[in-house]
């Protein structure tokens, strides 16, 4: 089988967890965008493990970990999260593979990132420099892995690329200037550690597919984020639907048999940007405190909401998704009605050119009080939790899959 993970909100729906729970089915798991803006939380031996560049299955002993060419790496922070690893699975760095097309994330694009997130154009980046290593892949100046191994024409375009970059650095932001020097020596100590993961992931990955392995393509962010398609310009750098898979992997479109959703059963989105259904009020502070809402790379607090069918119908469309995996409905435990937004008010679909605009169309239906967090089946679940699934199946025409009724690796109801 081959499988697509992707996110069908802002993000932050748990993809990581879902990842993981499947990752002990499938040979290869393959990242094919994004960078260390992803925070994917997984719970192993009692302990929360946060990715943010390696793909999430590697815990599972069986799983390659590729970072595909679609993705921006930055090799300081892989070398921390690997040696963090290190302390769930033996020699994890020999199932960590990078493609040599994947671009570098330099420390000048991080430093452009941070000063561009304290003027008043901010949108709201983990300023991570993943949107500036972005704008330097398609203005064809940036810099990728596989240029680390040919030392003279990585030294020559570090050296161009630092003497550009300071220049907006002081003649624009007013910053001290970058040392090309250092950072050369940085990035050679850098592949060295690197140079045993490196691999053309075209052809690992196609020989994978020829030889009829299991894949589990793995999406950072989610369909509201996409860079394209998203509530723009309040996106990442990348696109994150399911149609990045074959542009940031080298595999044909068809490598895609399967695509799985992951939407929460409420919504949230950090950082800034137009959010329909979000509270301010009592029930956004509760979702966000039951659910631990802050986000696994900054720690910022997310905003929350009830759940938007029609936001999902529309990610749904764009991800080509019929199924999905609805998580932390263990969150909503406790509350005596749930709102459900099944559309606008003043619109027939959700739109993200209208967005700002748009008013939910809510129903209210019955909560549930026991804590569901050791279900295993449906039938262990209250019935108004099973009314609040069918609720939702019929208002986004999706099937749901799977329910997370909590943060261990084993509280997944497959329904």
């Amino acid at each position: 089988m081959r499988l697509a993970i992707v996110g069908l909100q802002w993000g932050d729906e748990g993809k990581g967890k879902i990842v993981d729970y499947l990752a002990k089915n499938f040979d290869v798991n393959a990242r094919y965008q994004g960078g260390s803006n992803a925070g994917h939380t997984v719970r192993y031996d009692g302990k929360k493990v946060i990715f943010h560049q390696v793909p999430c299955g590697v815990l599972s002993k069986s799983v390659t970990g590729i970072i595909g060419a679609g993705c921006v790496l930055d090799p300081k922070i892989l070398l921390e999260e690997i040696d963090n690893l290190r302390k769930y699975v033996d020699k994890v760095e020999e199932r960590i593979k990078i493609s040599k097309f994947c671009h570098l994330i330099m420390p000048y694009h991080i430093l452009i990132d941070e000063i561009r997130e304290g003027t008043k154009q901010a949108i709201g980046t983990t300023k991570k420099g993943i949107g500036v290593a972005y704008e330097d892949k398609y203005g064809r100046t940036g810099i990728r892995v596989g240029d680390l191994f040919r030392a003279e024409f990585f030294e020559k375009r570090l050296r161009i690329n630092i003497s550009r970059k300071n220049l907006i650095l002081m003649d624009i932001y007013n910053a001290e200037p970058l040392s090309d020097n250092e950072i050369f020596d940085l990035y050679m100590r850098y592949a060295e550690k690197l140079k045993d993961m490196v691999v053309d992931d075209t052809k690992f990955l196609n020989d994978a597919i020829t030889a009829g392995k299991n894949i589990l393509f793995e999406g950072a962010q989610g369909a509201l984020l996409d860079i394209d398609f998203g509530t723009y310009p309040y996106v990442t750098a990348s696109h994150t639907i399911t149609s990045s898979v074959g542009i940031g992997l080298g595999v044909p479109p068809r490598s895609v048999e399967h695509v799985l959703g992951v939407a929460k059963a409420y919504t949230t989105r950090v950082g800034q940007g137009p959010f329909p259904t979000e509270d301010s009020g009592q029930l956004g502070k509760m979702l966000r405190e039951s659910g631990a809402e802050f986000g696994s790379t900054t720690g910022r607090p997310r905003r929350c909401g009830p759940f938007d069918a029609g936001l999902i119908r529309y990610a749904a469309r764009i991800d080509g998704v019929t199924e999905i995996v609805l998580t932390k409905l263990d969150v909503l435990s406790g509350l005596d009605k749930i709102r459900i937004a099944i559309g606008y008010e003043n619109a027939e679909e959700f739109d993200p050119f209208n967005i700002e605009h748009l008013t939910p169309k809510y129903i209210e239906v019955p909560g549930f009080k026991r804590d569901i967090s050791g279900a295993r089946s449906p039938d262990e679940l209250p019935r108004e939790a099973r009314d609040y699934i069918r609720i939702i199946e019929d208002y986004t025409g999706l099937k749901v899959r799977y329910v997370s009724v909590g943060p261990e690796r084993d509280a997944v109801v497959e329904m």
